[in-house]
């Protein structure tokens, strides 16, 4: 075996090990606390415009109660129950 393939598979093996290593650090890391105000938070609302019947998917706000988005110079209405 050549020198060159040595190496090559030396880098190769380091690289896989430091890839696999990484992934399971990700997975041990403490899930985040929740976000403090003002930041993005997590929704699941639907909302349908009462004009057109267009309906949109919110999934994610600044806060927990957002207001509704307007469509066709309206408010939409809500679908989904707030918590599912």
């Amino acid at each position: 075996m050549s020198p060159v393939r040595l190496v090559v598979a030396a880098v190769a093996i380091f690289l896989l090990l430091k890839i696999g290593y990484r992934i399971i650090g990700a997975m041990a890391a403490p899930v985040p606390s929740a976000p403090p105000e003002g930041e993005l938070r997590r929704v699941n609302l639907r909302y349908q415009c009462t004009i057109c019947g267009a309906e949109i998917r919110m999934t994610r706000a600044a806060n927990e109660d957002p207001m509704p988005p307007r469509h066709c110079m309206d408010e939409m209405s809500l679908l989904a129950p707030r918590f599912e």
